[in-house]
């Protein structure tokens, strides 16, 4: 198997709050990343991609469009952006980092998929909130 991983970066806003629990809670539960008038991250964003190159192009994909691919799905939406109230595709979400990698690979996943040699596949999504605080998405870890 071949990996190809693609980075890219953004940044945008977003407050930790579970609607359904009081404003002590989310206070409690969220700290300072619940403050009401948000907060926000330089984020990274790596797209790995696995397969098989082709045999006419070697590639597994095309970084070309893998970018193009990353910059349409996640970072046009995403990029200076409210992600609790701009952002479609993350609407009843709580954005931790957890949540927002596992709906990046669920945005990126058919169009990664589309763009791959005949056996690729969107490998996993990792995203980096701060230096030090870091969540992937790898639903296929038996391959």
């Amino acid at each position: 198997m071949t990996f190809v991983t693609r980075r890219a970066h953004f940044n945008a806003a977003h407050r930790l709050h579970n609607p359904d629990k009081s404003e002590e809670w989310n206070r409690e539960t969220f700290g300072k990343c619940n403050l009401p008038n948000w907060h926000g991250h330089n984020y990274i964003i790596e797209v790995t991609v696995t397969g098989e190159p082709d045999p006419e192009t070697g590639y597994t994909i095309d970084l070309g469009k893998l970018k193009s691919i990353i910059k349409e799905k996640v970072l046009d939406p995403c990029d200076h952006k409210n992600l609790n109230l701009d952002v479609d595709f993350l609407q009843g979400i709580i954005p931790t980092t957890e949540n927002l990698v596992r709906a990046f690979f669920d945005e990126l996943r058919p169009d990664v998929e589309a763009a791959c040699s005949k056996d690729g596949k969107l490998y996993k999504v990792k995203l980096y909130e701060t230096e030090r605080n870091i969540a992937e998405y790898c639903p296929y870890r038996g391959l």
